[in-house]
């Protein structure tokens, strides 16, 4: 049997990381579980016959067939005793991982059929030519695991990937590139584009799963962040400001006093005395 395997730090990458790839030619009837995994794994058939059970499911995978390895979910797998399989693997965890494969209709069905798809064949082998680079390997890697979603996304499309759950990701995305970049004179525009919307339409959405503007929820975020450093630093209000990307700290005091009923000197010695 001939085992390669690649793996590297998931940690250097929360959202999403390839931890793991490599490619087996088994032997006769070799099986691997029944076992947990704690990633989520896709196997490419390269050649010959095997079974996959899974989910009270048994499923019979040849040549071209794919077949994915779901975290926490009982598996069990097995190469035919008269023509066993190769296959190659990749591996994939982080908190984005599974919104990602909700776009495809590989979490439900389990199994798809790559053919002689060479574009997909080519991301299973892309990755194991990475491993030879001498540094850097996981950058090329989480390079090569976006193009390969995309494309599975595309390729394998959950139909029933609701408009609510796109609205939701959209508005996900948003939020998180407020918390990244308040610090910046960021606009609603800059928002929008980065999401690659129209600046109405973020504005409906992001209203009606927050509630809020996205005008409102950034001002809001930034008083908020300002109300830490007033509270656990001895930053000078003018600092704040800037750090907040308020150029002005008049302006910046009276946008703070209009949303807190206090100025931030005010608030600031509020804090302190509290905390006696």
């Amino acid at each position: 049997m001939i085992d390669y395997i690649f793996s590297n730090d998931f940690f250097r990458n929360i959202d999403a990381m390839i931890y793991t790839c490599g490619y087996e030619n088994c032997e006769p009837g070799h099986s691997y579980g029944p076992i947990l995994r704690n990633g989520y794994l896709i196997h490419y058939v390269l050649s010959g016959e095997g079974i996959y059970k899974t989910r009270g499911k048994l499923f019979r995978l040849k040549k071209g067939d794919a077949f994915l390895i779901c975290p926490d979910e009982l598996i069990y797998y097995e190469a035919d005793k008269y023509h066993p399989w190769s296959y190659t693997w990749i591996g994939m965890q982080g908190i984005k991982i599974k919104g990602y494969l909700k776009r495809t209709s590989l979490l439900e069905q389990l199994v798809v059929h790559y053919g002689q798809d060479k574009q997909l064949i080519q991301y299973h082998e892309k990755m194991s030519e990475a491993d030879k680079l001498p540094q850097n390997r996981d950058l090329i890697m989480n390079s090569i695991l976006y193009e390969y979603l995309f494309y599975l996304a595309n390729k394998f499309p959950n139909k029933q990937y609701s408009i609510n759950e796109k609205k939701s990701d959209y508005v996900e995305e948003a939020l998180q590139y407020i918390e990244e970049h308040y610090c910046d004179p960021i606009r609603i525009e800059d928002v929008a584009n980065h999401l690659n919307i129209n600046r109405s339409y973020l504005h409906r959405i992001f209203k009606s799963f927050t509630n809020v503007s996205v005008q409102s929820y950034l001002l809001d975020y930034r008083i908020r962040q300002s109300c830490i450093l007033l509270r656990d630093t001895t930053m000078s209000i003018r600092v704040i400001a800037h750090s907040v990307s308020y150029d002005d700290p008049l302006y910046f005091s009276r946008i703070f006093h209009q949303k807190m009923g206090m100025s931030p000197s005010e608030y600031r010695k509020s804090n302190q005395i509290n905390k006696k």
